[in-house]
């Protein structure tokens, strides 16, 4: 029987027997000395087990512990990798913040500076708008004026040439019982008479334009053929640098050489404007005019003389008094630029004498007027 502090004996049911092959051992029992010899190796198995379970449990802690080392090695790499990404993204953030306010910065400055921009463009093109309709003014009336002198010219062209000039046209031309009282210049009988015959008929000479004699010069003639072939203002062709040399330059070449380059200037660009001097002036609401010199004192010559016309250079506002035979040798020149312009523009239609003629009688005005003779004004 069992004794009282030792354990009951398991029951045969849950301890495990080893079976053999059924089919080897079919027909047989065991015998009861194999049953003891197993349960014998069974009871000394049961012996071991409880002496290894300590081993295992002190394997277990050991292990356990070094998983807990290794996992908070591996959390406290995880927790620093963190804290350097971290650290990264604030530097970014900085430096993109640091950048965001660059770029409002620059955006900002960048507005004003088209805005500015912007301002500047509306007031130039304000300006250049008042100018272009100033010119536009002014080109008008420019345009009526030079459609009304070519109205006169046509017909001066087509009713008068110099070899057949239209009496009714020139009142210069007819006899003295016939001309009448005559408007505008006038000549002084006495001195026209001694002076200057052919050109003043009036004064009781038989000698007149038609009767004249007259002879072509081949060179010249030769020289303003070339040019009206293919007529240019352009000092450097033969016919214009002669006139330039003989009649333009003596012409215009005043005491005071730096207006005289001026005047001449203005002359050749077709910008000479001529005004008469009024006597007493008029109120006006424009800026006032700027005078430069007296109005006894001719500011191309420097002479003391009693100036009736005075002259403006372009759009400028300054205008200088002229002596009367300033005021001639100036119109000579002037009417010559005239007739030539005529010629380029293709509104004379006459053959080529008749043309040079009246280039030649132009030429001889600018000669007088250069030597001093001009008309005296009533």
């Amino acid at each position: 029987p069992p004794q009282p502090d030792e354990a009951p004996p398991p029951p045969l049911a849950s301890v495990p027997v080893p079976w053999k092959n059924v089919g080897s051992c079919k027909g047989h029992r065991e015998s009861p000395g194999s049953l003891v010899e197993a349960s014998a190796g069974e009871e000394a198995q049961g012996e071991e087990e409880p002496a290894a379970a300590p081993l295992d449990v002190s394997r277990l802690r050991s292990s356990s512990m070094e998983i807990r080392e290794k996992g908070s090695e591996f959390l406290k790499e995880e927790l620093h990798k963190a804290q350097k990404e971290l650290k990264l993204k604030d530097e970014e953030c900085e430096r993109l913040g640091r950048v965001r306010d660059q770029l409002q910065q620059e955006l900002e400055e960048l507005t004003a500076s088209l805005f500015e921009e912007a301002h500047k463009m509306v007031r130039e093109a304000n300006m250049k708008q008042a100018a272009s309709e100033k010119q536009l003014k002014e080109a008008r009336g420019k345009i009526d004026m030079l459609q009304a002198e070519v109205t006169a010219l046509k017909t001066l062209v087509i009713t008068s040439t110099p070899a057949s000039p239209n009496r009714e046209l020139h009142p210069q031309l007819l006899s003295p019982t016939k001309a009448g009282p005559r408007k505008g210049h006038s000549r002084h009988k006495s001195t026209s008479s001694t002076l200057c015959p052919v050109m003043c008929p009036a004064a009781g000479h038989t000698l007149t334009p038609d009767k004249e004699g007259k002879e072509v010069d081949t060179t010249l003639f030769a020289e303003f053929q070339a040019w009206r072939a293919s007529p240019m203002l352009d000092k450097a062709c033969p016919f214009l640098e002669r006139v330039y040399r003989e009649d333009v330059g003596p012409c215009l070449d005043f005491t005071m050489q730096e207006l005289s380059a001026l005047v001449r200037a203005a002359v050749e660009d077709n910008t000479l404007t001529i005004e008469p001097v009024a006597s007493q002036p008029l109120p006006t609401g424009k800026a006032a005019e700027v005078d430069c010199g007296s109005a006894n004192t001719c500011a191309l010559s420097g002479l003391a003389r009693i100036c009736r016309h005075r002259i403006r250079l372009g759009d400028s506002e300054s205008h200088y008094y002229i002596s009367p035979s300033s005021r001639a040798r100036i119109t000579a020149v002037c009417n010559f630029f005239t007739y030539i312009r005529y010629i380029q523009q293709g509104l004379v239609r006459q053959d080529a004498e008749p043309m040079f003629w009246e280039i030649m009688r132009l030429r001889k005005e600018m000669s007088l007027a250069k030597l001093g003779f001009f008309p005296l004004e009533a």
